[in-house]
């Protein structure tokens, strides 16, 4: 193993990958659409910080991929502060509603949680962006909002990864007058190239703005508190409970009133000379920590990069941590997550045993601490997870802004007269009232988007993050290897071919499982499939740069040069800007 954040030589890979490492000295801002890295871009154009920037591009993010990122969704944030050299994470993860109960869904709906207003936990984005600002930005809420309210009041051209999207969900919009008012205009998808409007969304961002300018006499403090007020206790927040309460839902002004997000410490684990600062266990963001430890007990370089042994190794360390997931991961306000012990080098050398070296586990091993329990396979082939988006930014003063925003439009309606689908981020979480991830009242589910920060001190930065669900840790620990092991630069180690495991169960409902189940990108050999099978895998082929693969995006900071190294994922329409 390396001793830390290697410096990527640039020159290594000329006219190797599909896109140019963009580089900078000042500052730079990488997103999963071109649209968002450039609301960033401008905004630290404008003396703006990377807090700035980045909720600039994560408010954006949910107008120019509303089919997987909703303005009214989730949004985890991690920040490094260059000052204190502190990291700290913002939740950005809503709660289930009072009214429900923790056999809710087994009374009612056969222990299922059906896709509709019935698994809406409260919006939390909004707040998230705004204590960001608050806490650590310098600028209003209009200013960031800016173009944001332009791409949904204005339009956007429809591009070929979300016209796709749209047509294969245009029975699930229909499902709602409101939905396919916005989704389906003339009663169909938007195809590639036409001009894609969301006028009513462009109404609430500027609600809140206006209601912002109005009480900024009383200082930039005030104007934020007023905008977030505009959300949870304004005309926003009455027009979602309206709508819960005239068509079943259960959420209430008091939901909506009292809510906020936690700003709260990171987990963190240690390569070498680099720390790896993940989000708590109400998300998936420890699983990182715990796959790089595992993998930090074998010599990954003399394996070979993506060769059979390398690519085993990985798929089985992998395995063994979502095992830990599923077992222990949830709220930890309401249950107990031994998260130090999940995240030492000890427990990591007792389960690195149980990584055979010429046989894959069938099926997800058993947790640590405790037996499996009883899991039944699914029936066909993993469908794609509900989805995501990312934003990283580095600022001119060394911060770093790492996010990702999140919540689909496709499995619940739109408010009617707000664009804006409110978290269905209540589909992560299980009707077993014994899962630790169960439904219950003022609880957070477990949540995919999971950003991260790697630091070696006083000498890199190392944001990165990836939608994907389930896939999100395995393509963040491919790409962080890649660099700090391989010392590739950010924009080959985002491109190199991945893998991917679905051997637990999914983190969606209906919590599918696919025991020993392996996907591999097109460009891996085929040798190296059937070696992978002769092990035990399930191999499957994905197409090669499948956006099903995730799309990592992250910023390599050089502390003692200031260069800066964006990598985009070319698997959808991510890019860097840096100056």
């Amino acid at each position: 193993m390396t001793d830390g954040l290697s410096r990527p030589d640039i020159s290594q890979d000329a006219g190797l990958t599909y896109r140019p490492v963009v580089t900078g000295t000042r500052h730079m801002v990488v997103a999963g659409h071109y649209g968002a890295a450039h609301a960033g871009f401008k905004i630290l154009e404008s003396g703006g910080n990377a807090v700035d920037a980045g909720v600039a591009a994560g408010i954006a993010l949910g107008v120019l991929q509303a089919d997987l990122v909703n303005v009214a969704g989730v949004a985890p944030i991690m920040y490094y502060e260059a000052a204190t050299r502190a990291v700290a994470t913002i939740s950005g993860l809503g709660t289930w509603p009072r009214a429900v109960t923790p056999d809710y869904f087994q009374k009612r709906h056969g222990g299922k949680i059906p896709e509709g207003l019935l698994r809406t936990v409260v919006p939390a984005a909004p707040d998230a962006w705004i204590l960001a600002l608050e806490r650590w930005g310098t600028m209003s809420f209009g200013e960031v909002a800016e173009a944001a309210i332009r791409f949904a009041r204005n339009g956007y051209v429809m591009y070929p990864l979300m016209a796709e999207s749209l047509a294969n969900n245009a029975d699930k919009y229909r499902r709602w007058p409101s939905s396919a008012a916005i989704f389906l205009p003339q009663n169909r998808p938007p195809r590639t190239g036409e001009l894609f409007v969301q006028a009513d969304l462009a109404r609430s961002l500027q609600y809140m703005v206006d209601q912002e300018s109005a009480a900024r006499g009383k200082g930039r403090a005030a104007g934020l508190a007023a905008a977030r007020a505009a959300f949870y206790t304004g005309d926003i927040a009455a027009a979602i409970v309206k709508y819960h309460g005239q068509n079943g839902g259960l959420m209430t002004a008091a939901d909506m009133a009292e809510y906020r997000s936690a700003i709260e410490p990171p987990a963190r684990v240690r390569m070498g000379a680099m720390d790896l600062y993940t989000c708590g266990p109400w998300c998936q963001g420890p699983v990182l920590g715990q796959m790089l430890n595992l993998v930090q007990g074998f010599d990954l370089k003399s394996l070979g990069h993506n060769s059979p042994a390398y690519i085993h190794v990985l798929t089985e360390a992998m395995k063994l941590a979502f095992a830990d997931r599923e077992r222990w991961y949830g709220d930890p306000r309401f249950v107990d997550v031994p998260l130090e012990r999940l995240l030492s080098q000890a427990y990591a050398a007792e389960r690195r045993q149980m990584i055979r070296p010429d046989r894959a586990w069938p099926e997800m091993p058993p947790p640590g601490d405790a037996a499996p329990g009883p899991l039944k396979r699914a029936v066909g082939a993993p469908g794609p997870s509900l989805d995501t988006s990312y934003v990283c930014v580095v600022d001119r003063h060394g911060n770093a802004f790492s996010a990702t925003p999140s919540d689909t439009s496709t499995d619940t309606p739109v408010i009617p007269g707000t664009g804006l689908s409110p978290s269905s981020r209540g589909s992560q979480n299980w009707a077993d009232p014994t899962h630790a991830s169960s439904v219950a009242p003022g609880k957070r589910p477990r949540l995919t988007p999971a950003p991260a920060i790697a630091i070696e001190a006083g000498k890199a930065l190392l944001p990165l993050g990836t939608p994907g669900g389930d896939v999100q840790a395995q393509a963040m620990l491919q790409v962080l290897l890649n660099i700090a092991v391989f010392g590739m630069n950010p924009q080959r180690a985002v491109e190199e071919p991945r893998f991917a495991t679905m051997s637990f169960p999914d983190s969606f409902e209906p919590h599918s499982y696919y025991p020993g189940w392996l996907n591999l990108e097109g460009r891996l050999p085929k040798a190296t499939g059937d070696e992978l099978a002769r092990r035990g895998h399930d191999v499957h082929w994905w197409p090669d740069l499948v956006w099903r693969a995730g799309a990592v995006c992250t910023i390599h900071a050089d502390e003692t040069t200031g260069i800066k190294l964006g990598g985009a994922d070319p698997r959808r329409p991510a890019y860097a800007l840096g100056w």
